[in-house]
């Protein structure tokens, strides 16, 4: 499993990151499998959210539950959750009052004493920084939080928060696959007259990223869409998966790990953010952290995917 560095965060971190927003209604022995399995193939990294679940912290809750960590197991996963949105509404508050008081209750159902990292999820239009800022120094000094992030944030949203903000901003989850690459199929195409593909949508994100060590950790990795279904195996992208087939044979891979390995394969050094509670799914895809496509092989699959290479 290739690992990467990332700023105050003691473990180093797998490029493939196990999303745990679907586990509240599997039972105990689903939850330590898919955590088991996550663990045997590498992952120490594990994803959450405060409005995961059917209730507030529901799926915290219900890894807790199930994993019952030990202070020392503990020690040995990165955990990281977001906070920022309110379901009642649903709208988003990333005021002081609603981002501590959400850690609080992400330490209460994790049953842990700090979170390894916290990620603002999704933008909040009446964002203050400076109670961004306030609630950011509160959680490091009490040491709740080590590392902070956002989630689903342009570079502009980013360079708002940093002006403010005296904690690093590590990572920015966003949502990226084969067939949803507004990120990198922009930069591709870029000024091509009458061409979709080059209008910006992204703002130069995935380059801002890199250029001040944000890590980008792609959601998603697997849907054709916005949560319209999965792109692998489905007669919808008859040549992309002719591809992935083939370059799954010749790897001798699952299919899942050749997209992965499209993600991964890119120098910008991403984590690949699975949403999959399918244990054969997580050992598959994990196949891919380190499969060494050639440029030849990832041009070819986002040419497949339906994008231009001028």
């Amino acid at each position: 499993m290739k690992t990467i560095d990332m700023p105050d965060v003691r473990l180093p971190a797998p490029n493939i990151v196990q999303g745990l927003m679907r586990i509240q209604e599997k039972t105990d022995d689903e939850v330590r499998e898919l955590v088991r399995t996550a663990r045997e193939s590498g992952i120490t990294f594990l994803d959450h959210a405060d409005v995961y679940g059917a209730e507030l912290h529901g799926c915290e809750r219900r890894f807790a539950e199930a994993t019952q960590l030990t202070p020392s197991e503990r020690e040995e996963w990165t955990l990281q959750t977001k906070a920022g949105i309110v379901r009642e509404g649903p709208y988003f508050d990333f005021s002081r009052e609603h981002l501590v008081s959400s850690v609080e209750g992400s330490l209460e159902a994790l049953d842990t004493d700090y979170i390894d990292i916290l990620l603002l999820h999704r933008p909040d239009a009446l964002v203050e920084p400076e109670e961004v800022a306030a609630a950011f120094d509160e959680l490091k000094s009490s040491g709740k939080v080590r590392a902070f992030g956002v989630s689903n944030h342009t570079p502009r949203q980013i360079d708002l928060l940093r002006k403010y903000v005296d904690e690093p901003i590590i990572a920015n989850q966003v949502q990226l696959s084969i067939t949803h690459a507004p990120l990198i199929a922009q930069g591709v195409a870029a000024n091509m007259q009458n061409l979709d593909q080059s209008v910006s949508r992204d703002d130069g994100l995935l380059d801002y990223c890199r250029l001040h060590d944000i890590t980008v950790q792609a959601w998603s990795p697997f849907q054709a869409g916005f949560f319209d279904g999965p792109f692998l195996g489905s007669d919808r992208y008859p040549e992309l998966n002719a591809v992935v087939d083939r370059l799954a044979a010749a790897y001798d891979v699952p299919p899942i790990a050749i997209a992965t390995a499209w993600i991964t394969r890119h120098p910008a050094d991403m984590q690949v953010v699975l949403g999959t509670t399918s244990p054969e799914r997580v050992a598959g895809a994990a196949q891919g952290s380190e499969i060494p496509l050639t440029r030849a092989e990832w041009y070819e699959l986002t040419r497949a995917a339906g994008y231009t290479i001028p």
